[in-house]
Parts: structure tokens; C-alpha cells; sequence
């Protein structure tokens, strides 16, 4: 597979910052578009933003269902046949794996956009990018009398007592395992890539494992921050942004050793209304709609021309933005297309000891 440069990448992140719910928006009897996405606030955020405004301007009945990310529901409907969705969104990996396994289709890009518009590796050959994302720590300001000052400090028991949680599953896990244990933000894919370095992620993850409560929905970080089960988590950045500008929650995030990621929205394969998916995916790259996501949650856009939509007061709230961009990592989808399926079996397996 082709490497990302992470330097034209690099470039271009600065400019930024200048199951199942049916949904049906039209009337019966109009043309369908069926998408399932991963619920809670991202995905209401995506019905306001593009969802509702595409099904007006199409004139069309816009369906929603709900899943929580995993390539194997995708999978199944394919092998059997019994494809209902015409749209899905999915993480930066389980594009990769999904195109290798002949679940996703090959997406024309004539009927899209120009590729060059996109980001560097945010228009993949099964996926296309939908918007920037952290991943990040937060804490509630008022059950912390100390700061973190880094996502590394969930490694810290000592000075920070008490239960944290964290996503169940291997990414970012065993990035952040290995920064905790010293190694170089450069330098973590390289070892990550080595059996040695896999061992050392989860040795340092068992210094913690007794203390961690999984959790596996995006809703679930501010509900445990705001319930007092944990005294820390790892989130996505939009999730606890909108917990604390919507829901009043007394929450902080911690930007430094954010990882920085992408999600994607995909055609999986025997779609019934190939057509309709294409307009929509063309639809949600125009510059001006691309924008409009961060007005319902802070995730940047992925198209370099829709910076200047951005209103500007969610500029700061980016991940992208100049005071989060200090130190972070941005998240390797080739490594995880490559290493994912192991890994998850790996994980799935400590989770057991």
C-alpha cells in the first residue's frame, strides 16, 4: 500500500483552523437514500448538517440506521446478499479492510470530487473523508483538583487516583501505551510495527488495566465523566465539546499527545441506489457544505477550499487548531489496515486474561 506523507499533510492541517434509528425526512412514495452511521451526537450532527439538506434539495426520503463500527455488520449484510444501506460510515481502517475485502466498491471519483481537493489520505480508493477528529482526554474541573496536562497522565495512578476509561480496542491504545513508556511520537509506528514493540504497548497498558472501564460508543465518555464512574477518559474531542457547550458539563479536554484522525463514509458493495449515494457523497464535498458540520459539532473538514465556511467561532475548537497542534500523532490507516485484524484478535485476547 502507498504511504501517506505526513509532511504534505502536516501542510495542510494549519489551514483548517484559518441498533437502529429511522429517520425519514421526505415524504413516502419519494426516492430513497438509506445511510447507517454510529449514532449519538456525531450522528445528529450529520442529519443537521448534511442529512436533512440533502434530502430537501433532492427531493428525496433519507433513512438512518445505527451501528457501532464494526466492519463485520458490513460484511454480513454483503456475503448474504441483504444490503438496506446505501451509504456507511466507518473509520480510516476498516476502509482499508473493507477494500481489501471486497465489501466496499471502488468509489469513481469523476462522480465525487477532485482527489486533489481532499486532504492527503482522506480520499481513499473505498472511502471517502468526512471531517478531522482527536481523540483526546477529558476530566470533569470539579472532581480533578489537579490538571492533566497531557493524554498520557490516564497512565499516571499515582497522581491521578481513580477509575479512567478508555475506547475498547486496540488503536490509539497502543500508541498512547508506548508514548507513556517514552517512546518518540516519530518514532511510534516504527516500533508498533515490531512483535517487540507490540509486547511493550500491552505491558504498559497492564500497569493501568485494573483501573480501566471500556467503553465502545462515543456517547459513553461524557455519560461517564458526568455520572463521577471515572475521574478521566479518552473521547473523541466533538463528543465532550458539545457535552460541555450544550449540556453545561463542567468537563476540560486535554489537547497534548491528541491523535488525530479521520472519519469516512463509504458505498458498501450491492448498494440498491448507487446513484443517489454518489450525488450525496458529491453533494458533501462541495466547500460550503463541507463546512457546515462544525456548526453542530467541532470536527474540521477534510477539503482544503472549505476552510473559509468555517464559522469562527468552532475554529478554536478544532482539533487542528494552532494551540492543540503542540504534540500529537496522526493516526497511520495503512498500519492499521495492515496490522488491525491481528491486533483486534490480540486485544480481544488480554481483555480476556
Amino acid at each position: 500500500m502507498k504511504r501517506i506523507y505526513r509532511t504534505t499533510l502536516l501542510a495542510f492541517l494549519p489551514a483548517l483552523t484559518s441498533v437502529g434509528i429511522m429517520s425519514q425526512i421526505q415524504p413516502a412514495g419519494a426516492a430513497e437514500l438509506t445511510v447507517m452511521a454510529t449514532g449519538g451526537e456525531w450522528q445528529s450532527a450529520l442529519r443537521k448538517a448534511w442529512f436533512e439538506p440533502f434530502a430537501k434539495k433532492a427531493g428525496i426520503q433519507f433513512n438512518e440506521q445505527e451501528y457501532t463500527g464494526e466492519l463485520g455488520k458490513i460484511k454480513a449484510m454483503v456475503e448474504t446478499g441483504d444490503v438496506p444501506i446505501d451509504l456507511v460510515t466507518v473509520e480510516t481502517s476498516t476502509v482499508l479492510q473493507g477494500c481489501d475485502a471486497g465489501v466496499l466498491i471502488r468509489l469513481d471519483y469523476s462522480k465525487i470530487a477532485d482527489r486533489k481537493r481532499f486532504l492527503p489520505g482522506t480520499a481513499l480508493d473505498c472511502g471517502v473523508g468526512i471531517d478531522v477528529y482527536g481523540d483526546v482526554l477529558a476530566y470533569d474541573t470539579t472532581v480533578l483538583k489537579e490538571a492533566p496536562t497531557s493524554v498520557l497522565d490516564i497512565f499516571d495512578t499515582k497522581k491521578f487516583p481513580g477509575k479512567r476509561a478508555m475506547r475498547k480496542a486496540p488503536a490509539q491504545n497502543l500508541e498512547w501505551a508506548l508514548m507513556a513508556d517514552g517512546v518518540p511520537i516519530a518514532d511510534v509506528y516504527k516500533v508498533l510495527d515490531t512483535p517487540a514493540g507490540v509486547d511493550r504497548a500491552f505491558k504498559k497498558l497492564d500497569s493501568i488495566k485494573k483501573d480501566i472501564v471500556w467503553w465502545d460508543a462515543g456517547a459513553q465518555p461524557p455519560q461517564l465523566l458526568a455520572s463521577k464512574e471515572v475521574v478521566m477518559t479518552t473521547a473523541w474531542n466533538g463528543r465532550i465539546q458539545n457535552a460541555i457547550d450544550k449540556d453545561k458539563r463542567p468537563f476540560a479536554i486535554v489537547w497534548n499527545d491528541q491523535i488525530v484522525e479521520y472519519d469516512m463514509i463509504a458505498i458498501p458493495k450491492g448498494a440498491k441506489n448507487l446513484d443517489l449515494a454518489y450525488k450525496y457523497l458529491a453533494y458533501a464535498a462541495e466547500p460550503e457544505v463541507s463546512a457546515q458540520l462544525g456548526r453542530h459539532i467541532p470536527y474540521g473538514p477534510v477539503m482544503a477550499d472549505a476552510t473559509p465556511f468555517v464559522p469562527k467561532d468552532v475554529l478554536s475548537k478544532l482539533p487542528t487548531a494552532p494551540d492543540h497542534m503542540k504534540a500529537y500523532l496522526i493516526g497511520d490507516v495503512e498500519f492499521w489496515g495492515d496490522h488491525g485484524e491481528d491486533l483486534v484478535k490480540r486485544f480481544n485476547a488480554w481483555l480476556a486474561q
